[in-house]
């Protein structure tokens, strides 16, 4: 039903929960899930030891890379330092009131129903926003039918 999401990374506090929520609840494919090898963590990191670990996943072509990071024992990181991503991010759906019920089925919670966005350059689009499991906002957009 998702008919496009740009390449988008960010980093997420439990990646099979976040895995189980786009894959599931989303339509997303799991493409890839692996570790990074040791040097590269450590580089990214800052921190001897550190590992993280990344899931791709996919709809129409475009993806959506999902980090989580694992500190060795004794040592912290600051997620907010090594965040490659975003707090925001935007779906297009080719049936916006049918993926909105279907996930309400499911037990989805919405920030509100989903309107139409009534000025700009969006205008005439529906929109609707939840957040996913690490509390980033998901905003699902249908563009408006132009009949010719």
């Amino acid at each position: 039903m998702i008919t496009s999401v740009n390449h988008t990374s960010f980093t997420v506090s439990d990646l099979d929960r976040s895995i189980s929520f786009y894959r599931d609840l989303l339509g997303l494919e799991l493409i890839s899930l692996a570790g990074r090898d040791p040097a590269f963590s450590e580089k990214v990191t800052g921190i001897a030891g550190a590992k993280l670990k990344v899931a791709y996943l996919q709809a129409s072509g475009h993806r959506l890379e999902l980090i989580q990071y694992f500190s060795p024992p004794g040592k912290k990181l600051e997620l907010q330092t090594n965040n490659v991503g975003c707090a925001h991010l935007a779906f297009n759906v080719d049936d916006l009131p049918k993926m909105y019920a279907d996930l309400k089925a499911k037990g989805v919670r919405f920030k509100s129903p989903p309107q139409e966005v009534p000025a700009g350059p969006n205008k005439g689009t529906l929109t609707v926003y939840l957040t996913d499991p690490d509390g980033i906002t998901l905003e699902l957009l249908q563009a408006p039918v132009v009949m010719t």
